[in-house]
């Protein structure tokens, strides 16, 4: 297979010249000469059977071909500059690829401003994510799945470092009838009606403590399968009080009044997983996390 017919250099001449505005322009902002930058893109033309530029009076105007040669030619300096800062972050130890399991009682919000934080910083470094509930944040931590956990317990072997304290709150749409009831609520009420459950997404399953055993019950993998199945009415649940902000603000849900239990507290862990020899990319990012929670989930 013959290799390209243009270079690297040839392309970043035709792109300068489009963008500085003219041959005289792109080569001060090229450090060259008029007249290098004058052959690269006729050499370019030449190469490629094409005519890039036209004179229109005494300016010279990209063709309908040279406009898709430009666009192409900027997404390929923009790639080559890519790969060379992901080839740099390598050189450096940096991952080319960070994997999280996060409890899916952690704020999404949050998690995707601490990933956009990152993505400024190494925007090559792709981010993979496990969406977990209980086991299965045990079992990707303990099989090495992962480079970072935020976990509402710690694995034995890993050492403790608490992210934060979410308050949990048990909520129902306005409209549910344990709403209706208008008293304060035993557990023996809420065993009436169809609790909302997410599934521990681990291989030996487990009921978390929020579980209270009703016959009715809706077990849902995903925590937005649960939040609107509560505000059309459909059952009870805890959330985590982040989560369920909008929904709490705008009315679609509204605490219970139990008589005990209406809230409760849970503390999230922040694990890296290989410890001391986590690379500087899982370091960098489980500090963007500490500081996230800090500056936009202060405690309850």
């Amino acid at each position: 297979m013959s290799g390209p017919k243009i270079s690297l250099e040839q392309w970043r001449a035709l792109v300068a010249v489009v963008e500085a505005g003219g041959y005289a322009q792109a080569a001060e902002t090229l450090h060259k000469t008029q007249s290098t930058v004058t052959y690269a893109v006729q050499k370019l033309e030449s190469l490629l059977g094409v005519e890039v530029f036209q004179l229109q009076g005494r300016k010279a105007q990209l063709t309908p071909t040279g406009q898709v040669l430009y666009r192409r030619g900027r997404a390929l300096l923009d790639e080559a500059a890519r790969v060379e800062r992901a080839a740099a972050s390598l050189a450096q130890g940096w991952e080319p690829e960070l994997r999280l399991a996060v409890e899916v009682v952690f704020p999404t919000w949050l998690l995707l401003q601490c990933f956009d934080r990152f993505a400024q910083e190494r925007p090559e470094t792709r981010i993979e994510l496990y969406e977990t509930v209980l086991g299965g944040t045990d079992e990707a931590v303990l099989d090495g799945r992962v480079d970072l956990a935020i976990a509402s317990r710690m694995p034995p072997g890993f050492l403790l470092d608490p992210l934060v304290n979410l308050r949990f709150v048990c909520a129902a749409a306005p409209q549910h009838p344990l709403h209706r009831l208008g008293r304060p609520l035993s557990f023996d009420d809420l065993r009436q009606h169809r609790q909302l459950v997410i599934r521990d997404s681990g291989t030996q399953r487990k009921r978390d403590g929020a579980w209270l055993g009703a016959e009715q019950r809706w077990t849902v993998s995903a925590k937005a399968t649960s939040i609107r199945a509560a505000t059309l009415g459909l059952g009870f649940a805890w959330y985590a009080e982040n989560i369920i902000r909008e929904e709490l603000d705008s009315g679609a849900l509204k605490p219970l009044p139990l008589i005990e239990g209406a809230e409760r507290q849970v503390e999230l862990y922040l694990i890296v997983t290989h410890g001391d020899a986590a690379g500087p990319g899982a370091q960098r990012l489980a500090q963007l996390i500490r500081d996230g929670v800090a500056e936009l989930c202060p405690p309850p």
